[in-house]
């Protein structure tokens, strides 16, 4: 039987999953970063179970080429996102850890 912390577990991993690949290789610019950090938000919001998220790319890494742009790497990410599940709540982050952008579970709840 697949419970629904298991669930909110696997809907929070397949996320941040997607998230990664997704857009990783975007052209970014540090004028741009807080453009494309909304449109994250916004893009996977929508998506079934997500309750919140919250993305941050670090623009100090940010190599420009010689036409303006980075392109997005995994290390530019800090991402903190919430699925639910009915009364299961998931946490999980992406952040760069030991230079590997890291994808961890935070917190599981499950509301009475």
């Amino acid at each position: 039987m697949i419970s629904d912390r298991d669930k909110a577990l696997f809907e929070a991993g397949i996320k941040l999953g997607a998230l990664y690949h997704q857009w990783v290789g975007t052209p970014v610019s540090k004028h741009s970063a807080e453009l494309l950090e909304t449109a994250i938000e916004e893009a996977h919001i929508q998506q079934p179970f997500v309750e919140s998220i919250s993305v941050s790319l670090d623009k100090e890494i940010m190599n420009h080429n010689t036409f303006g742009y980075s392109e997005l790497s995994g290390l530019m990410f800090s991402v903190s996102l919430q699925t639910k599940v009915n009364n299961v709540r998931c946490t999980v982050e992406l952040h760069p850890e030991d230079n590997y952008p890291m994808m961890k579970i935070i917190d599981i709840n499950e509301e009475s």
